[in-house]
């Protein structure tokens, strides 16, 4: 066989590979927009078609003005912004905290680095739900209960995200460092100044992690928000649809629908940056 018969043969290979790598993720792309397409029809549905056991595709006649019931309940305009509020500072004071922190332990030479490091182990080694009872007994000494900042300050310190910062800058290049070092700056100038802003595409991984892990956070707002009216968050208002007498299944869905709306909108600007983050984090090291 020629080297051009080879060279043909070895396109038709690669166009098949391609060709079957893309069938099955489309494929899997159906799969995964299963549940949407149930949640947005449900959504839509007039309520006896939510309750026949008859199959429908599409509902004749799609309900439309819930959107305008629910934007226009105030407890839902409510709880979208105090769950805007609670993951962006959450999730940017954490970020900050755990780059300070792995940052220390990667840079920082001192005997304390190693046990501290290890207890940054040990902490993600235990169950976060352990902590909600001590956490609860601190909060609510402090009057805490019922307010954001009971909802946000608990929650600030991340073992995991430390860690990950840490393997990072193990790998992060000593010499522009240095030279600030060698030129009188100190190590949080050399933070701000230089690390940080070459941090900042990693760092946008975690941002998006963290942003999604705040909004759909349930267990620790439903503990602190007191009687459910203090701080209400959107899982906890959209738990408040099943603890009825009746369920309305079709509000339900078009309320969970409109606040997924914020986390896939922050989810397609940043989701290059969720791969190249996690690439970036030197687990390898």
């Amino acid at each position: 066989m020629s080297g051009a018969d080879l060279r043909l043969a070895g396109r038709r290979q690669n166009r098949t590979g391609l060709i079957i790598r893309y069938v099955i993720a489309s494929i899997l792309a159906v799969v995964f927009l299963v549940p949407f397409y149930g949640m947005i029809k449900v959504a839509l549905s007039p309520s006896e078609d939510i309750y026949s056991p008859d199959f429908v595709f599409w509902p004749e006649q799609p309900q439309w003005q819930r959107i305008g019931e629910v934007i226009g309940d105030p407890s839902f305009r409510d709880a979208i912004l105090n769950s805007a509020i609670m993951a962006v500072v959450s999730t940017a004071l954490t970020i900050l905290i755990a780059a300070l922190a792995g940052y220390a332990l990667a840079r920082i030479r001192s005997r304390a680095a190693g046990p501290m490091f290890g207890l940054v182990i040990l902490v993600l080694l235990i169950p976060a739900t352990t902590a909600f009872v001590p956490n609860f007994i601190i909060v609510a000494s402090l009057g805490w209960i019922g307010t954001l900042q009971g909802l946000i300050v608990p929650g600030l310190f991340s073992a995991f995200n430390v860690f990950l910062f840490r393997q990072f800058y193990l790998n992060f290049p000593r010499e522009i460092e240095e030279a600030a070092l060698i030129d009188g700056a100190g190590y949080l100038r050399v933070f701000f100044s230089i690390v940080l802003p070459n941090t900042l595409p990693f760092a946008s991984a975690l941002t998006v992690l963290g942003l999604i892990g705040s909004w759909n956070a349930f267990l620790w707002p439903l503990v602190v928000s007191g009687s459910g009216q203090g701080v209400l968050t959107v899982q906890i208002y959209l738990s408040s649809f099943l603890t009825a007498q009746t369920f309305d299944y079709g509000t339900l869905f078009m309320a969970t629908t409109l606040s997924l709306i914020p986390v896939l909108v922050i989810f397609f600007l940043l989701q290059r940056h969720l791969v190249q983050g996690v690439a970036a984090t030197g687990l390898k090291g």
